[in-house]
């Protein structure tokens, strides 16, 4: 199969910028706040409830929903409220041109809400480097790795999973792709392997001249 007819699924933080060192910390102690906010807990019971639910569901969003009734747009808004996005965000511009080389389609699939990745994708110009965007409001709030998020993006798409690879930092969210026929690249740097993962990189700057690999 030529690379041309081949859609790259990307996943945004942690894939195609370091969300970990300013980022990530912020939405997490957002995302305590509104927990101790809206359940009346402590800090150390938020913090618990949302690990808790980010391992058991993907997201703790998802958690929140199932057996809180969270409003999930109210959430999302609250949770990624940032006084200086551009300021904390870590981006190599060489990751423009790295994804500009890999041909065929390139979509954008992310756990994050829409007013967030649309923000991140601006700052960097990487809206200039995919056909579509698909945040969680998209997948109906059913987040990665959810398998009902990846099937609404192929239908409203119309995708062929095995013409897909999707490019993922989370190795939970690649089985899920690997369970529906995609090929699967991990941006790791850990010593891991997986039998779910078709090749391994660290950054997506070595995608291309990795991707024949697949």
């Amino acid at each position: 199969m030529s690379f041309a007819g081949r859609t790259w699924l990307f996943d945004l933080d942690n894939t195609l910028h370091n969300a970990t060192p300013h980022i990530f910390p912020h939405i997490n102690r957002s995302m305590r706040q509104y927990i101790e906010r809206h359940l009346g807990v402590d800090e150390s019971e938020a913090t618990r409830i949302r690990q808790d639910y980010w391992i058991r569901y993907g997201a703790t969003l998802r958690g929140l929903m199932r057996h809180h009734g969270t409003d999930p747009k109210h959430f999302l808004w609250e949770t990624h409220q940032f006084p200086d996005l551009r300021r904390m965000l870590d981006f190599e511009k060489p990751m423009l041109h790295a994804l500009r080389k890999l041909p065929g389609k390139k979509i954008l699939f992310s756990n994050a809400p829409r007013h967030y990745t649309d923000a991140i994708l601006e700052i960097t110009g990487l809206d200039r480097c995919f056909s579509a965007t698909y945040s969680v409001e998209n997948l109906r709030f059913q987040p990665k790795p959810m398998l009902a998020g990846f099937r609404t993006l192929l239908r409203a798409e119309h995708l062929d999973p095995k013409r897909c690879t999707m490019v993922e930092d989370s190795l939970p969210n690649l089985i899920s792709a690997k369970k529906l026929g995609m090929k699967t690249v991990w941006v790791s740097t850990s010593l891991r392997q997986s039998p779910f993962v078709d090749i391994k990189i660290k950054s997506v700057l070595q995608l291309p001249e990795r991707c024949g690999r697949l």
